[in-house]
């Protein structure tokens, strides 16, 4: 049980967590068969839809936000400021769309008769996994990565934690540090539950219905789909998976582009580093290594591939998220979570420069309250000695100080250059004698021809 001793069996458990055969769609060379691995878990669209909604999940509101498009339309050049909408995905059971993989996950874990799920998971992720699973009458473990070594744990992380455990999940949690994947494998293996992972193919058709959904409801409202659909940026299943689900709708026009809090310094696995930011989630910690590098993640092959589907990718300050999470509740009446307005903080930005016919999807929002709450992240925050001010938010320093916008006005956002991405990704093969085949599988994972792949290779080299 020594940690090479166990990292040396994660194919093996992992395959018997999931009963999936990765090794069916391994193609020659580099490349594997993405549409095969998505299509092989045997559910058209309609079945997750009808799973879902059985769960008390999907349908959530599509809701224009007429008041704070004003606001930035107040900051744009005549006939710019585009509309911007949100789907109000804090509906969902458990209050957030990650209940839409959960169900599928929980699901399947029930299809194949096992008697509980393992997720590993700081996130909104755990709660609906426990959720769901307490539907299903399945037993539910969630594995966190909690506390820096001197024990102090993070609010929006311990507020998972507890809804978690208000669904009946044991809940483990660590310190920072890489004992998380080995913890998470060992409870595979001792309990043979099954994986109810964020990457597998279940947990990312789960959001198809997402990106589906919002296509119909523009398109049933507006009679046009949307420009623009802006998918805050983690793992990338959240990205993946509503690009995917809005292809299928026939909104194979819209753009999709990804929305990250810019924490560019801080190392995620650091234990100083661990409690100076003041989001779990949807930041460039994991936002661009899980985009460069998606097989990452605790399946063999991730079904969430970002780079595949993404047109821009958008970064925005800690300061700027909690900004427009006031301006939402002040002008919307809405109170909602940090995971979701780090899209809308993008979004406000972003509309300025988009006609104001033009439409801007948000696509998630997520529940708040206790740790979660804005309030306490800024109080822990300053806690840690950090510097809280307002001016301009493109100065703020990760891990040394929170600007806030001084107004709307200020709130502005960095384009991150995909080529950038993508050349990151292709490092990965510096040493790789590539062939044909490779060069078609990496046109489709970097969204690009092959001649312009080989460009990239030359001139990196």
């Amino acid at each position: 049980m020594s940690y090479q001793d166990v990292m040396n069996r994660k194919q093996e458990i992992m395959r018997k967590a999931l009963q999936l055969d990765y090794e069916q769609f391994e193609l020659p060379g580099i490349g594997f068969d993405y549409e095969k691995m998505m299509t092989s878990a045997g559910y058209t669209i309609e079945d997750v839809i009808n799973i879902q909604k059985q769960n008390n999940i999907g349908q959530t509101p599509l809701i224009e936000l007429k008041r704070l498009s004003a606001y930035a339309r107040k900051f744009a050049e005549p006939g710019y400021g585009a509309r911007i909408f949100l789907k109000d995905e804090a509906q969902n059971l458990s209050g957030s769309f990650k209940a839409r993989r959960a169900a599928m996950a929980i699901h399947q874990a029930k299809k194949l008769g096992y008697k509980g799920v393992i997720a590993a998971t700081s996130g909104n992720y755990g709660a609906a996994v426990a959720a769901l699973a307490a539907r299903a009458g399945l037993k539910c473990i969630i594995v966190q990565e909690c506390y820096d070594s001197n024990g102090v744990g993070q609010p929006e992380i311990i507020e998972k934690a507890r809804a978690c455990q208000a669904y009946g999940a044991e809940v483990v949690q660590l310190s920072v540090g890489p004992e998380l994947f080995y913890e998470f494998l060992v409870l595979l293996e001792e309990t043979g539950y099954f994986n109810a992972s964020l990457y597998s193919p279940y947990g990312v058709m789960g959001i198809e219905t997402l990106g589906y959904e919002i296509a119909k409801q523009i398109m049933a409202e507006e009679h046009k789909y949307p420009e623009l659909v802006i998918c805050t940026n983690a793992g990338g299943g959240n990205l993946t998976g509503t690009a995917r689900g809005l292809k299928k709708a026939g909104a194979t026009m819209t753009k999709i582009m990804a929305a990250s809090v810019d924490l560019t310094g801080l190392h995620m696995a650091s234990d100083r580093d661990f409690n100076r930011k003041s989001f779990t989630t949807g930041h460039t910690g994991f936002g661009i290594p899980f985009t460069t590098f998606p097989d990452r993640s605790d399946v063999p092959r991730s079904a969430a591939r970002p780079l595949r589907y993404m047109d821009r990718y958008g970064l925005v300050n800690q300061g700027s998220v909690f900004f427009i999470t006031e301006a939402l509740a002040i002008l919307e009446g809405m109170e909602r979570g940090p995971a979701g307005n780090t899209s809308l903080a993008l979004a406000f930005s972003i509309a300025q420069t988009m006609k104001e016919d033009e439409i801007i999807v948000v696509q998630e929002t997520e529940y708040t309250g206790a740790g979660k709450h804005m309030n306490a992240q800024v109080s822990f925050a300053m806690d840690r000695g950090i510097e809280v001010s307002f001016g301009n938010p493109l100065e703020e320093k990760p891990g040394t100080n929170l600007i806030f916008p001084s107004s709307g006005q200020a709130l502005k956002h960095k384009e991150l250059p995909l080529e950038q991405l993508r050349l990151s990704y292709l490092k990965h093969y510096n040493d790789t004698i590539l062939f044909d085949n490779d060069y078609d599988y990496l046109s489709l994972e970097l969204n690009i021809t092959k001649d312009e792949v080989k460009k990239l290779l030359e001139g990196h080299e």
